[in-house]
């Protein structure tokens, strides 16, 4: 019984930590194209247009590799 109760939750943890690693690598891809950096641009110069497309880059990212290890 045990091995069954631990078994998901075991595989959550792992697909939780392999998706995070998978965003921040596409986060930082990102960054590397694009010519300024946007957590500057963000915070120094307030730039709220850059704020707003990067949070939905982010969430579309996260929408497509949940489904990816969901399956």
């Amino acid at each position: 019984m045990d091995e069954f109760f631990f078994k998901p939750i075991l595989a959550s943890i792992i697909y939780s930590v392999l998706g995070f690693i998978i965003l921040l690598m596409c986060y930082f891809i990102i960054e590397k194209i694009t010519p300024e950096k946007s957590w500057k641009e963000i915070v120094e110069n307030k730039n709220t247009a850059l704020a707003i497309v990067l949070g939905a880059f982010i969430l579309g990212i996260s929408f497509i590799i949940g489904m990816a290890i969901h399956g």
